[in-house]
Parts: C-alpha cells; structure tokens; sequence
C-alpha cells in the first residue's frame, strides 16, 4: 500500500484530500506544515507528498528544498491558490515534480498521483530484463547479446514501460500521461511516432516485439518464432 503524505494547514482540505487518497487504497497522513511534515518523513517511510505552498512555520517552498537537500527523491505535488508561472517557476527549480492550482478538482489529483507514484516505480527500479535484453535506466541504454543502443528519454522510457509489464495493455493516453505528463501539448499520436522508431531499431532482436492492440494502444510480447 502506498503512503501520502499531505501537507495542508486548511484543516477541511487536507481532511477531504485524505478521505478521497483512502478511499482509492491509499494510506494517508497529514502535517499542517513542513516543520510537521519533516517529522512523519523521519518516522515513516513516505511515497509521495502533497504540499500546500503557503502555509505557517515552514512553507511548501521550504519543504521542498529541505527535503531534495536531504537527498530524497520522493516524488512531490505542490498546490498553490497563485495562477503564476514565477511561482511554478520557483517550484520546479526546487524540485518538485507536479503542479496544481487552487480550486484542486480531486479526480484530475487522482489522476496526476498515479501518474507521479508509476513514474517513480520506473525510476527506482532502474533496470528491466526480457530474455537477452537489458535496460538500464541510468544511461538510457539497451543492452542485448553482441550489441547495445543509447536511446532518447522519451523513447527509452517508453520502452522501458512496456517490458516492465510484458503482455499488458497500455493505451496511447496512459503512455502519453505517464512519460509525457498530464500536461502536455503533444498528440497522443506521438506515442505512435515513438512506437515505429523503436520497431524499426529493434526488428531484428528475437526477444520480444511491440504489437498493436487495435482500438487500445500497445503491449510488449515474446516474439513468436
């Protein structure tokens, strides 16, 4: 079960927040501020936190900081009632992972914590293997007998999603969601752009292939011989 940790001195917000993260399986706790906030991180291990950025004694800011200077690379939702890019300027220099603004509408936070807590899954494992093929997330590379190719992020973090779930089904929106984020311009049809670059770089390996699930999205198989 993952642990959420929410940061919130608006007592009925961080309460609702709360309900809806248990409601989806979520074990949830609460700290009106940072200062509260880097006591739980010292007792619990803690998955990802949502952060309020005004709040007393120590900021959404300052959490942030204290806790990517502790080396730390827990995934971070800042909320923040400004409009303002400065201000999510600020927060992504810090180190935060995601944005929102005030009004929060809960089933888009659902959405962009899954999101958060399935990138991070892919980050700390750093490295898949299917049959002869490796991934090594560090270097972006794909190792397999006698050869090895440097992908693009995008590309390799596709892949890497793929093979990590061999014969699931992703559609084009959850890969988009996941690799490109919630917030991105781009077509969901880039991910088929991405798809072809890999087919055509790795037809030749035995190991496994990218089908199409037509009216779905893609998944990663074991090549039939």
């Amino acid at each position: 079960m993952f642990k959420i940790l929410v940061v919130e001195d608006d007592k009925e917000l961080c309460q609702l927040f709360c309900r809806v993260l248990t409601r989806e399986g979520y074990l949830a706790f609460s700290a009106s501020d940072g200062e509260e906030a880097l006591k739980i991180l010292d007792r619990e291990y803690i998955d990802l936190i949502i952060s309020d950025i005004m709040m007393p004694n120590m900021d959404g800011y300052e959490l942030t900081k204290a806790v990517r200077e502790a080396e730390n690379n827990i995934p971070i939702l800042l909320i923040t009632a400004k409009d303002s890019f400065d201000d999510m300027r600020k927060g992504f220099a810090l180190g935060t992972d995601d944005y929102m603004v005030k009004p929060v509408n809960v089933n888009e936070l659902l959405l962009r914590v899954n999101a958060l807590l399935r990138r991070a899954k892919m980050i700390n494992e750093r490295k898949q293997t299917f049959g002869s093929v490796t991934l090594e997330y560090d270097s972006m590379t794909v190792y397999w007998d006698g050869g090895k190719e440097i992908l693009p992020q995008k590309e390799f973090m596709l892949l890497f999603k793929l093979i990590s779930s061999p014969g699931r089904i992703f559609t084009r929106q959850q890969l988009m969601d996941d690799i490109w984020g919630i917030d991105s311009a781009s077509d969901a049809r880039t991910v088929d752009v991405h798809i072809n670059r890999l087919r055509d770089k790795f037809r030749d390996l035995k190991d496994f292939e990218i089908v199409t699930v037509r009216g779905l999205g893609y998944k990663v198989v074991r090549k039939s011989v």
